[in-house]
């Protein structure tokens, strides 16, 4: 490999995910010795049989492995001596885990759904993985009684990219579901508002859905949203207009904001805007500048798409800058690509997170998940949530709705 490869290859380490990257590795040697892709020639249903239970239960050792490195990762991380675990001598980008992870249960549920044993020519993936995980954490979860906040992402997540939460969408009644069973909800999004009627017309039919199904009016305040990934607090309420009122900062913000001045907050914002007019002059970019009252970001002409490697070249330079600078050491800060802009924003969804869980009494992050589709190491704003809580990364509103019905399936099994 040459210098020119090697040089690629580490400015692209901010779009993969070690831990999966790792894991799929490891699974990528007994599918070489045991898949048998000539096998379709044969007409011996018996051989593939053997080769689907072979693989199975290799794939099975090796997901148990793993998760018994995660309980000495995790042994080790609260004995404070995080460099003595293997896991993270093996995989140094590796972070928290608030629980144990049952992987080897949740490959076999994952498995009897997607047939990773049985395929002789595609090893298991990346998605496979990432889905396996997401499983072992809803089991480990479940299995603890501990399932107290959820909290969710917007775009992509609970609505395609731009669209908003329609009546008829079908997370909607699994929410409710979760709601009624005693789980807090949170929704956790970038779209950085400071009236409710804007998060109203977002979010309408979650909002009116609940008022509907809740006229003795138990639900109230079991809702809330965060917006701005960790700046504006709105309760839901049946007696508000839209249906949400914003709550006072001492209710929810933690002590640590208060270093958030209006000072502090004017300089960060002043040197990401700088930043970003120097990407725009440097790459010709199409877009204009939009200065919020804790955000600032670009977008683009109406009709316009920008590339991602204008996307992620933006984001990576922005975030860079704010780092080596005075007013990104003083207040923590947020870069990330919204799939056709880029904003920067005072906090992040770790910040977002946590206040949400302290508004609703201090609930632990080993009892709060995260579900979002942006959990890459830069350019996505889901990722600083691994520092609050339990995550699902999911790819659609589709998968949503999927891990939701795990949930409510696997509630019953337990």
């Amino acid at each position: 490999m040459d210098v020119d490869s090697l040089s690629t290859d580490a400015l692209k380490t901010h779009r993969r995910d070690q831990l999966i990257e790792w894991i799929k590795g490891l699974l990528a040697t007994p599918f070489v010795l045991l898949s048998q892709p000539t096998a379709i020639y044969d007409d011996d249903e018996s051989s593939v049989n053997i080769m689907a239970q072979s693989a199975h239960k290799r794939y099975s050792e090796i997901m148990r492995d793993v998760e018994q490195l995660i309980v000495d990762h995790i042994r080790h991380h609260r004995s404070g001596a995080q460099a003595a675990s293997k896991l993270k001598l093996l995989v140094p980008s590796v972070g928290t885990f608030f629980t144990p992870l049952p992987l080897e249960e949740a490959f076999q549920f994952q498995d009897g759904k997607r047939y990773i044993s049985s395929r002789r020519f595609v090893a298991p993936s990346f998605n496979d993985i990432r889905l396996i995980l997401n499983t072992a954490q809803v089991i480990s979860l479940l299995r603890g009684s501990r399932l107290e906040l959820v909290t969710f992402d917007g775009d992509v997540t609970l609505y395609d990219d731009g669209d908003v939460l329609r009546e008829d969408n079908p997370c909607i009644s699994r929410i409710l579901d979760l709601m009624r069973n005693s789980t807090r909800i949170g929704i956790v999004t970038a779209a950085g508002y400071t009236e409710a009627e804007k998060y109203y017309e977002r979010l309408y039919g979650l909002l009116e859905a609940v008022a509907k199904s809740d006229p003795g009016q138990r639900l109230e305040h079991n809702l809330i949203v965060m917006g701005g990934e960790s700046n504006f607090l709105f309760a839901y309420s049946s007696k508000s207009p839209h249906k949400l009122e914003p709550v006072a900062q001492e209710d929810w913000q933690l002590p640590e904001m208060r270093n958030w001045t209006e000072e502090n907050v004017k300089a960060l914002l002043d040197v990401a805007e700088s930043a970003l007019k120097n990407c725009i002059a440097a790459m010709s970019l199409p877009v204009s500048v939009l200065r919020k009252e804790r955000a600032v970001g670009i977008y683009p002409d109406k009709g316009v798409r920008l590339t991602r490697e204008q996307l992620e070249e933006t984001v990576l330079v922005v975030q860079r800058v704010l780092e080596m600078s005075d007013a990104g050491k003083r207040i923590p800060f947020c870069a990330f690509n919204g799939g056709n802009d880029i904003f920067v924003d005072i906090g992040d969804k770790s910040w977002g997170v946590m206040a949400c869980q302290r508004y609703f009494g201090g609930i632990d992050g080993s009892r709060s998940l995260h579900v979002g589709d942006q959990f890459l190491s830069a350019g996505a704003n889901d990722f600083k949530a691994r520092l609050a809580c339990t995550t699902a990364w999911i790819a659609s509103p589709a998968e949503t709705v999927q891990l939701l019905d795990e949930i409510a399936q696997l509630s019953m099994e337990k």
